[in-house]
């Protein structure tokens, strides 16, 4: 029975237990409210949620968008952060797959798998869309309204077909920028599997810029990676928003960087 059960939970199973004792009464930390990360967490990976939970805790942001997120690793890392760092996040998914493969569950009934979003304050208007063609692996986006800085914003969070998938990733953003065009003010993070000069990003540079004021779709651009393979894959794409600071967080539980981004809190008219 236990052998079956530990088969069966799967990679989402966190690699430790809560300790009752230390749990807090109720949360004790506040979130930096201008502060947005985004974060491809590696999935599978021979991860703990717990650990997870600690590098997002580091920063305490107001939004942090996951991609190759599985629901049951999502709602664990909720856990902890309440329970173990006192932060508390609402949570949106935008899965794209069912897979007993990366997020375990029963056979009949496999972890839904994508991106989600968590933010500090409640999310409204969510809409989740799978692209056309993801590619070797469906892909899909989400967006949702929420606030940062005060102000509320469209938030979006996506991930693109994966590397060598030019002709794919050109679609997506396609389908991605067409949605972003609508708002004058929006935050667009995720793993976009291309670096900044790839012409696949050519109509997500049009609309926004990223949040990091130094990287730039160019030779001059200097572009700091946020994958262990030393590429920058990782953005926080800014319409009518102005960045304070960037920073990248190179981190042992994944093999992207966590990137967080801190904004000014009125937005650019």
């Amino acid at each position: 029975m236990i052998v079956a059960w530990m088969v069966l939970s799967g990679p989402s199973a966190p690699s430790g237990a809560l300790d009752a004792r230390s749990l807090p009464d109720k949360p004790v930390r506040d979130v930096v409210p201008n502060r947005v990360v985004t974060w491809n967490l590696c999935n599978p990976c021979e991860t703990g949620n717990d650990d997870r939970a600690a590098e997002i805790a580091t920063f305490a942001p107001q939004v942090i968008g996951l991609q190759e997120a599985c629901v049951g690793d999502v709602e664990k890392i909720r856990e902890y952060l309440e329970n173990l760092h006192g932060l508390v996040y609402h949570v949106e998914y935008g899965p794209v797959l069912q897979s007993w493969g990366r997020c375990g569950g029963a056979p009949w009934n496999p972890g839904g798998y994508g991106e989600a979003i968590l933010s500090a304050a409640p999310m409204t208007d969510v809409v989740t869309k799978e692209y056309p063609d993801g590619g070797s692996e469906d892909r899909g986006y989400m967006e949702v309204t929420t606030t940062v800085g005060g102000r509320q914003v469209r938030v979006f969070n996506t991930h693109l077909a994966e590397r060598r998938q030019e002709s794919f990733r050109e679609d997506q953003v396609g389908v991605l920028a067409k949605e972003v065009a609508r708002h004058d003010t929006a935050i667009v993070i995720g793993d976009f599997n291309a670096v900044p000069e790839a012409s696949e990003l050519t109509r997500m540079w049009a609309l926004a810029e990223d949040a990091d004021p130094q990287c730039r779709p160019s030779a001059t651009g200097t572009c700091e990676p946020t994958t262990d393979w030393q590429s920058k894959f990782d953005y926080v794409f800014l319409r009518g928003y102005v960045p304070l600071e960037q920073r990248v967080h190179p981190n042992p539980v994944s093999d992207h960087h966590l990137v967080y981004t801190d904004l000014k809190p009125t937005p650019r008219r």
